[in-house]
This record gives structure tokens, C-alpha cells and sequence, in this order.
């Protein structure tokens, strides 16, 4: 059981029978009222985030949570199927809990899968992918009136801005961690 002074930002804990990952916290003391601790904590299997407030006395449970390499094999129906890549076991995770996640997923990509008590919930893409890009206006040579970029969409229907001369067909690299074009494919 974990005190609320354990209680840190990347820490895993369990509220109400739900895996939830703590992104954000503040200590605060006000004279009789006894030390606080103000959460920003997200659920790991909906993606939903929500503020807590934690109190002197409260304990809560350290999640059981494990990461494995895993690879995306497909989309069913709202499911995303992966295949772990040690043992070689399929799962499943929904679009809901994904969050923009599906944006960056195409067939075999490899992501970090994350496991609580051995049952898959969520994953986490790797900080680079890349896209192929399937629309992009034409780029004008010269029109840096707007700032010398534009709006292309890529394979998975995520729109990202990238400078004029990247083309339909180009392979783009995206971090996935700020969502920005980062270079393109040579």
C-alpha cells in the first residue's frame, strides 16, 4: 500500500478496482486541515483523466502493471488485435481506450503493450513512426505567405502540417509524443 508521500507522477496505482496512472501531483499543508495531495490521474484501460484529491490517511494499491513488445496485426469491428512478440499470444484492445493512439498504428508497427494482472488494457506507440502520406494540396514554389507549409493526411486519416515539399506518396516521420512532422522518409 502506497502513503500519499509515495504518491508521484508516473506512478501506477489502483482506485476502485481500475488501473490509473498519476500525471500530475502537488503537495499541499494548510495549518489544522492536515496535508492534501492534488492529483491529475488518467485510467490506463479508458484513457479518461480526472483530478483527485488524496488526504493524510489515504492509502492506495500500487498497480500490477507490465510492458511487452508487441505488434499490430489489425482493426475488427472497434478492437485493435496485437500479437505479443515473446510469447506470441493475441490480444485485444478498444478504440475507446486507445485514445489518438489508432492514428498512428499501421499494420506491423511495434508498440509497447501494457499489461494489468496479465490482461492487455492498453499501449504505447513508439516516440517515432512513420506514414505514408495518401493527400497533400500541391506546394507552390514561392508561397511562403503562409508560412512555407501545409496540411497533408497520411495512411491512417491523421492530418499533420509539413513543409511545402512533401508530395502524396512521400514517407513522412511523425513523433507520436507531440504529433508533428518531424522529417521526411528519404
Amino acid at each position: 500500500m502506497l502513503n500519499i508521500s509515495d504518491i508521484k507522477t508516473g506512478k501506477k496505482i489502483v482506485l476502485d478496482g481500475q488501473p490509473f496512472t498519476v500525471t500530475y501531483h502537488e503537495h499541499s499543508k494548510t495549518g489544522r486541515a492536515g496535508a492534501v495531495l492534488r492529483t491529475k490521474i488518467k485510467n490506463l484501460a479508458t484513457g479518461a483523466v480526472q483530478e483527485k484529491i488524496f488526504h493524510g490517511s489515504d492509502k492506495v494499491e500500487e498497480a500490477d502493471i507490465t510492458k511487452s513488445k508487441a505488434q499490430f496485426l489489425y482493426k475488427e469491428n472497434e478492437d485493435y488485435h496485437f500479437m505479443d512478440l515473446e510469447t506470441y499470444e493475441q490480444g485485444s484492445v478498444s478504440t475507446e481506450a486507445l485514445g489518438n493512439v489508432p492514428q498512428f498504428l499501421t499494420e506491423g508497427v511495434e508498440v509497447m503493450m501494457l499489461n494489468y494482472n496479465g490482461n492487455p488494457i492498453n499501449v504505447e506507440p513508439p516516440i517515432k513512426v512513420t506514414l505514408k502520406v495518401t493527400e497533400a494540396p500541391p506546394g507552390i514554389k514561392g508561397d511562403t505567405s503562409s508560412g512555407g507549409d501545409k496540411l497533408v493526411t497520411t495512411e491512417t486519416g491523421f492530418k499533420v502540417t509539413t513543409p511545402l515539399h512533401v508530395n502524396t506518396g512521400d514517407k513522412i516521420i511523425v513523433n507520436t509524443e507531440s504529433a508533428t512532422y518531424v522529417s521526411k522518409e528519404s
